[in-house]
This record gives C-alpha cells, structure tokens and sequence, in this order.
C-alpha cells in the first residue's frame, strides 16, 4: 500500500481556487465552438503534459483515456492535442517533444490554444543519488535550470562554483582547461508582476492544506529484471534539476547534491514550471526515476507507468466542470 500524502490536497487546494475563479471567466470550446440551440457549449480542461513515445505509452496502454468523440484531437503548429477524457476529468494531452526549448513551446501552445484549469506533467528523470530507485516516482516543490552558465577562467580554479577540473575522469591529476562556470539566474515573465531573477522555480502549494493527509492505494508496475527493486515509493518535496544534456558522469551529480540539494535531473520539469508560472497556471511536476547517474541500468518504461500512475491519482481528485454560456 502506498501513500499520495499531503500534497495532493495542497495541489488540490490550490486547484480548487482556481477553478473558482476560472467560472468567471469566458470560455472556447478547445477544438471548435460547439452550438447547442442559441447556446455555445465550453469545457474547461487539465493540460496532461508529456514529453515523450515511452511517457505516452504508459498513459494509452492504461486503458484510462478515451478520446472525444467528436473531435478526438487538434493538430496545430506541428503537434497533435488529444482531447477526451482520463476517467470521468476532461483533458487536453499533448506530447511535447524533449528538451526544455520543445517542452516550454508545447505548453505554451496548449494554454493558448485551449481553456486549460491546470497543468499536470508527468516524465522521466534521473536519480541523482541511490536513495531513489529506479521505478520511485518524486513530486518536487521547486526545480530549477542548472544548464545556464556564465563562463569563467580557462581553469579549474573556484571549488565554489562549476569547475570542470574538479570533475576530470577518469583521472583527477589533469589540467582542464574548460575552466568554471558560475550559474546564472533565468528571469521569470507574469502578467502581473514585474520580471524577476529567480533560480528556484516554486511549485506553488497553500499552507491551508499542509495538515491534512490523504491515503490512497496505488499499483505500480514491477521491476522484473532483477536488477532493481520491486517495490517503490512517491516522495515529495525535493528539489529537482533541469538542463539540456543527458547526465551520466557521477562526480557532476554530486556535485548537483552538494551544491543544490538536488534529487533528479531532467531535461523538462523547469521549462514546465517556467511556462506555467509564466501564465499564472497551477501545476504539478510528477518524475519517475528511471536510471541512477553513474549506475548502469536505466528502466524508462517502468519510470514512466509508475509516474503516470500518480499522475493519474492527481487528476482524478481535481474539479470539472461543464460551463455553458447563455
């Protein structure tokens, strides 16, 4: 038995706001405007958030979503939008593409597109330290992108910072002449705040909900292999890492922990928060761990099931609603 604890009553929290506030607001039907006598017919929708074939395939092999009958799907700017449902909670699905530039254009496309109550986003990621196996899925409460850099001196010279001397393998002995990089902040965009410097992207949760627990079982998929573990938890709370290279090298994530108290790294989950908290959308980030930097094995199908299926728990508690105009 597994437990999605506290923060799927903060998330909901947080959505139930939301949708409050979103009644008051005029929709569009996400693919075509729907006449129902004189009356136009909106639905208001979860933006479900996936990157990539692996990802996708767990949500379509669960047997969960069931495609609008009417218009199953939107084709624009080179993706394609699935609309329909996941149980009885209207969504919008939409495969992003890797990486952050991919990932942040597609959920900007979709909350332009289409009347969206929140964002949820499941994908894989990588584990940073052996305390999170593969098949554990995480729920962050902040990410951040580690890939902006400003170079420094052409040497391994400022432990403070990133350099690449310190990290030399498999032979420490050597100059580098790569030199150090400093990290840089990005500047977050909103509608109705000033552009501010931030590193920590928060995923935004209310304290009103923080006493509350929620028990509910969940069965994750197996590792079979025997090479990992069989049995996985969902952790919340950590801290994730984001940037555009794929890490293997085992030092570099050490030195993630050390310096950010990093848990994961991936190539998405920043470009999620960013745009969402961009557009003042809330949204959830739920990884599935599917390798451990510098360990061998990596297990996407399985990081990807057991992360979707929390991602499914998520949206099965949150509001819908059918709004019609007059």
């Amino acid at each position: 038995m597994y437990r999605i604890n506290m923060a799927v009553l903060l998330v909901l929290g947080l959505l139930l706001v939301t949708a409050k506030q979103s009644t008051q607001m005029s929709l569009r039907n996400p693919s075509a405007e729907i006449e129902s006598s004189n009356c136009k017919l909106a639905t208001l929708r979860v933006g479900l958030v996936l990157a990539s074939d692996t990802n996708e395939k767990a949500l379509l092999d669960s047997g969960l979503f069931t495609p609008d009958s009417d218009n199953p799907y939107v084709d624009h700017v080179g993706r394609r939008f699935n609309i329909g449902k996941l149980g009885s909670t209207p969504i919008v699905y939409v495969k992003t593409g890797t990486f952050s530039v991919n990932v942040a254009t597609g959920v900007q496309t979709l909350l332009n597109k289409f009347t969206i109550s929140e964002i949820v986003f499941f994908g894989n990621a990588g584990s940073l330290n052996k305390t999170y196996v593969p098949g554990t899925v995480l729920v962050p409460e902040a990410v951040a992108f580690t890939g902006v850099w400003e170079w420094k001196e052409f040497r391994a010279q400022n432990k403070g910072q990133l350099a690449f001397g310190h990290f030399s393998y498999p032979d420490m002995n050597g100059e580098n002449t790569l030199g150090t990089v400093a990290y840089e902040n990005i500047t977050l965009y909103s509608p109705t705040e000033d552009p501010e410097e931030v590193f920590w992207l928060p995923v935004p949760l209310p304290e009103e909900a923080a006493t509350v627990k929620l028990t509910k079982g969940l069965r994750f998929k197996e590792c079979r292999s025997g090479r990992c573990q069989t049995e996985f938890e969902t952790f919340y709370g950590s801290k994730a890492s984001t940037s555009d290279f794929y890490l293997k090298n085992k030092a570099y994530g050490e030195f993630l922990v050390g310096k950010f108290s990093a848990s994961t790294a991936d190539s998405a989950s920043a470009a999620v928060a960013l745009t969402a908290l961009s557009n003042e959308k809330p949204f959830v980030v739920i990884q599935g761990v599917s390798n451990v930097v510098g360990v061998d094995g990596s297990y996407p199908e399985l990081a990807s099931q057991n992360a979707f299926q929390v991602a499914a728990a998520f949206i099965g508690l949150l509001p819908t609603q059918r709004l019609a105009c007059e």
